[in-house]
């Protein structure tokens, strides 16, 4: 199998459906501004010369396939020249050319573009990782002494900020997909060609990329349509030449285009160069279209401080969405292998409550391979930093049915590709019964830079996964008085590993000892990330600037979590009691409303000090009081208990990504 195919959604879906018929106009006009801003700063050059009424066909060929250089002997005897759009992080792997390759398909006349670092779905990622994947992929090819004039967006994904992006890295055309009539319903109403003066430069318009249906005729369509029609600018897109099976497998790839089918095309369009003096038809490479010049190289974007310490998954609990309307949580993305069909969705309550989601995914039709979600195989913005050598303790819940789950993990390597690891032991469907599994990685591989791990699914079933955790076993604190059938085992453990507690020195963390107010200051700060605190004057008399949790208790009175006492003092050895800390946590969330359906405790009456605050607690599932059916508010709070406490405010509101 493919790394693609290995771990991320096929490439570029049929005819996307943010590309609906019209949407082109509407995309050139919302991107103007953007793109001569871009063009103001760069100074794009005009278009090459195109004569009015030429039929101008380019081939271009997706993601780096080694299968590609079939197609590239057929075209060099007949002289003619295809685009390349190659993906840096897939270069030099199994199945993918090499750099000699690429290379030597620059030497003899071919043209080499970018296409992001890891295939990346533009619009779903961040301002850096965003110029990390299109200018260091450019910088990338370049030192491999590529010349690089031209890029191509994945799964045909782009929005102003995406073209905005591609012209300041350099690159003097993007090309899209979807956008010019083809055999692909929904398309009836597009134009016949693109414009050989594009009327935007960084998304320039083509048909559906070729797949597996597209017969000889349907291809030879797309030249004589636009022929009979006034001529103009007709990209192809392939990904596969070949037998049309996934190289190494007996599994069908639907973006393949057969040896025998591309052969007569490409004769074809030989003999349309050759005869056609009325309506003349050329064969041309991207650049030779667009013209202009090479543009000097974007700085490197470095990859952001890596994380080594504290739970390294982003949006750990899958409630943060996705960038510019993605289905899926920000930093997430699906993938799988094989002959399955898979389906991702958000489904509430999460593992923490009601008022959470998890995510769940649905394979069917299974004959082999797997599905699962997996943190965004990125360059930095998403993916779990990782230490060579280290091991890492991998957590997650889970609920399952009809097949087996475990964790599937990928590394990435210093050049910025990803490379499959290894997966975990199989772990047994749970019915409807949240589960919690954990996982010690084997050592990270020599010259890793981070880690991708996620639980899949193996046969046809539903898995619906929350609240996951990743930590440097290097860094995980345990306590000799907290044995893994402790109560609250869990909460300690991820407080510690969060470093929002580091426990006593003699190695223990005394559960029953009661919270005073300085500890549970240090507590909840060190839980919001150990803030700045704000310049101010000394807020308590009785917190001296001396005082073990001086700055973090002037930060809770900065935030209004706590006003101190009606004698001005904060009181900082006094123990906190249950109902306080119903308080100081609902106004750490900002006193939200109360919902008229929270529950009610019999000894928390209608106006007593807290009652909206213990109301809101138990809503949201940080409590769930007593097994008498009590709260009890007026009882001293134990280290244990706040664990817990702020170990379920944070799967409700966990901390930002």
């Amino acid at each position: 199998m493919t790394l693609l195919q290995r771990y991320t959604a096929v490439s570029e879906p049929r005819h996307r459906a943010e590309r609906p018929p019209g949407r082109r106009k509407a995309r050139w006009l919302a991107a103007s501004t953007t793109v001569a801003l871009a063009a103001s700063l760069i100074g794009l050059t005009a278009p090459a010369a195109n004569a009015v009424g030429e039929t101008v066909v380019t081939l271009t060929f997706d993601d780096a396939n080694a299968d590609q250089l079939v197609a590239v002997d057929k075209l060099n005897s007949l002289n003619m020249r295809g685009t390349f759009f190659l993906p840096s992080g897939y270069m030099n792997q199994t199945n993918y050319m090499t750099t000699a390759q690429a290379q030597a398909l620059q030497a003899a006349g071919h043209e080499i573009g970018g296409h992001t670092v890891t295939h990346a779905d533009l619009v779903a990622v961040g301002p850096d990782e965003l110029k990390r994947q299109v200018c260091n992929d450019r910088a990338t090819l370049t030192g491999y002494g590529l010349d690089v004039q031209s890029f191509a967006y994945p799964f045909a994904s782009s929005n102003a900020g995406t073209e905005a992006a591609v012209a300041a890295c350099g690159y003097n055309s993007a090309r899209g997909l979807g956008d010019i009539r083809s055999k692909v319903a929904g398309s009836e109403t597009f134009p016949f060609a693109e414009s050989l003066t594009p009327a935007n430069l960084y998304y320039t318009g083509a048909p559906d990329q070729l797949d597996n249906t597209w017969t000889l005729a349907d291809m030879q369509t797309l030249v004589t349509q636009a022929q009979a029609n006034g001529g103009g600018w007709v990209q192809l897109t392939f990904h596969h030449i070949g037998t049309g099976l996934v190289p190494g497998s007996t599994v069908p790839d639907p973006l393949s285009t057969s040896t025998d089918t591309f052969n007569q095309f490409a004769d074809w369009l030989a003999g349309q160069v050759a005869t056609n003096t009325t309506n003349p038809v050329l064969v041309k490479t991207v650049k030779e279209v667009i013209g202009g010049t090479t543009k000097a190289l974007a700085p490197i974007v470095p990859a952001p401080t890596p994380q080594t310490a504290g739970n390294l998954i982003k949006n750990a609990s899958l409630e943060t969405v996705g960038l510019n309307g993605s289905l899926l949580p920000r930093c997430w993305q699906a993938g799988g292998y094989g002959t399955n069909t898979r389906t991702f969705a958000k489904v509430t309550p999460g593992h923490a409550g009601t008022a959470t989601a998890a995510e769940q995914l649905v394979v069917s039709g299974y004959t082999d391979g797997d599905g699962k979600l997996l943190p965004t195989l990125d360059t930095g913005e998403c993916a779990p930093s990782a230490i060579p050598g280290h091991t890492y303790l991998a957590k997650a819940w889970y609920k399952s049915n009809g097949a087996n789950t475990q964790f599937d993990l990928h590394y990435r390597t210093a050049a910025g590709s990803w490379a499959y690891w290894t997966s975990g032991p199989l772990y047994l469907p749970t019915a409807d019964v949240w589960t919690q599994v954990s996982y010690t990685t084997p050592a990270v591989p020599a010259g890793a830079t981070a880690i991708s791990l996620g639980l899949n699914l193996v046969g046809n079933g539903t898995l619906i996964t929350d609240d996951y955790e990743l930590y440097d076993t290097a860094g995980v604190k345990t306590f000799t008085d907290i044995p893994s059938t402790f109560l609250f085992y869990n909460e300690i453990s991820w407080m510690a590993n969060n470093l929002i507690t580091t426990g006593y020195a003699d190695g223990t963390f005394r559960p029953g000892v009661t919270l005073d107010r300085g500890m549970m200051a240090a507590f909840l700060y060190r839980f919001a990330g150990s803030p700045a605190v704000p310049a101010a004057a000394q807020r308590f008399p009785d917190v001296p600037t001396t005082h073990d949790f001086y700055k973090e208790i002037q930060w809770l009175a900065s935030q209004g979590i706590t006003q101190g006492f009606a004698d001005g003092g904060y009181h900082p050895y006094e123990q906190v009691n249950r109902d306080q800390m119903a308080a100081f946590m609902y106004r750490m969330k900002g006193s939200p409303a109360v919902s008229a359906t929270a529950p009610v405790f019999p000894d928390v009456p209608v106006g007593s000090g807290f009652y909206n605050e213990v109301r809101w607690l138990a809503d949201m599932g940080i409590t769930f009081g007593f097994a008498d059916g009590t709260f009890k508010p007026g009882a001293s709070i134990n280290r244990d208990q706040v664990a817990a406490f702020i170990y379920r405010y944070n799967l409700n509101f966990p901390k930002g990504m």
